[in-house]
């Protein structure tokens, strides 16, 4: 007796009511995307291979960098990634303070709310417009790129840290209170274990991120390889271009893969 296979049940389907909500998000984002043509000059992306020319120029440059002054070029690099490391780890001790502060779970709401708000305005101010604030008030140098840094890495880190935070298993906290431990103890005890690895992993990653950022803030005379680099654009010099760039992307990767080999230990 033969036994008959089970039918296989249709595919779960939803009305078009259920998936009015989809639509309209979808539909938003494209009717975004067709506003925002025109303004984000999107039409001209023809230019790319009109002007070949040019761009046969630089990529010439780029097949050939020079790396007659790598010395100078390693320096700065090395400079850039001393930069981000003092910011990185000034923007960790504001950010941990903040971060428990921000937390709903353990912080009040009159002390939480203004903390987020706070976080919210400094979060909002970009590494270049704090550069040049700082570049006003220490001059220019390594000091204007590690507080801007710091500064917008403290506001995003913080709010990265409540999160972590707000999800935390309550049974530890609850234990140490149980034992007729102060606030400072629960949270010595019962939050910073529970959250340590995940907060190591978030400012690893923004140290990464600020090693790029650093560069950029280079740009305007906040110190590191970024002048190089705008002088070298400057000057339509495209193998020294080339050669940056190079140092740039294998310092970069370094980094990232020591930040890998970190976590893998940590989490």
């Amino acid at each position: 007796m033969s036994v008959q296979p089970t039918p296989v049940p249709p595919p779960p389907s939803r009305t078009l009511l259920q998936r009015a909500p989809d639509l309209l998000l979808w539909g938003g984002v494209f009717v975004l995307l067709a506003i925002a043509f025109g303004p984000a000059e999107i039409r001209k992306i023809p230019l790319l291979f009109s002007n070949s020319a040019n761009m046969q120029e630089m990529g010439r440059g780029f097949t050939q960098p020079d790396f007659t002054d790598w010395r100078l070029y390693v320096s700065q690099m090395w400079l850039t990634v001393q930069i981000a490391i003092w910011g990185t780890s000034l923007a960790v001790l504001m950010a941990i303070p903040l971060g428990l502060l921000a937390s709903r779970n353990i912080t009040p709401a009159f002390i939480q709310m203004p903390v987020r708000r706070f976080l919210d305005i400094v979060r909002s101010a970009p590494d270049l417009v704090l550069g040049m604030i700082f570049l006003v008030a220490v001059g220019p140098g390594p000091l204007a790129g590690v507080m801007a840094l710091a500064i917008n890495t403290s506001g995003v880190l913080a709010k990265l840290f409540s999160e972590a935070v707000e999800s935390i298993d309550k049974g530890p906290v609850e234990g140490v209170r149980a034992t007729g431990a102060a606030k400072l103890h629960e949270i010595n005890w019962g939050v910073i274990p529970q959250v340590a690895p995940l907060w190591t992993s978030y400012a690893l990653y923004r140290f990464e991120s600020n090693s790029r950022s650093a560069t950029v803030l280079g740009l305007i005379g906040a110190g590191g390889i970024g002048q190089v680099l705008f002088d070298s654009l400057n000057a339509f010099a495209y193998s020294r271009t080339a050669a940056i760039v190079l140092v740039i992307i294998v310092a970069v990767s370094l980094i990232d893969m020591l930040s890998q080999a970190i976590r893998s230990r940590l989490l």
